[in-house]
């Protein structure tokens, strides 16, 4: 059987875009040992924002650089809603405090990226 070739959109190849799949992978593997009753609060609430990360930077490379800079801030504000839910989780017991770390260090590396690239999209003429 052939396996198929695709040429990746532009956004795959974005540093920035594969870091912010890491933590969704990492998002999603610590919230599956939530309790269930978690599933509708913190464990959801955590996903879509980790995954809100991914989806604008992927959404605004598809847009101007004005437009693009509008939706890495969005990305940037899941960051932020992610640090305060693991900060949540953590005082609740449902992550471990090497979990946190862990992904906060993940957060924080992102959200500088963020920063980086939008600098540089200001620093360049607009399409």
């Amino acid at each position: 059987m052939s396996q198929f070739v695709y040429e990746k959109f532009g956004f795959e190849r974005l540093n920035v875009y594969q870091e912010s799949i890491k933590i969704v992978n990492l998002t999603y593997q610590i919230s599956k040992k939530f309790p269930k009753e978690e599933m509708f609060g913190l464990t959801n609430q955590l996903r879509r924002a980790s995954t809100s990360i991914a989806l604008n930077i992927a959404e605004g490379s598809a847009r101007t650089k004005k437009d693009f800079a509008h939706f890495l801030s969005l990305a940037k504000g899941s960051c932020f809603e992610c640090v305060a839910i693991i900060d949540i989780c953590k005082q609740q017991n449902l992550i471990s405090e090497s979990e946190f770390s862990i992904i906060y260090e993940q957060l924080n590396k992102i959200s500088r990226m963020i920063s980086k690239f939008q600098a540089s999209l200001r620093n360049t003429k607009n399409e």
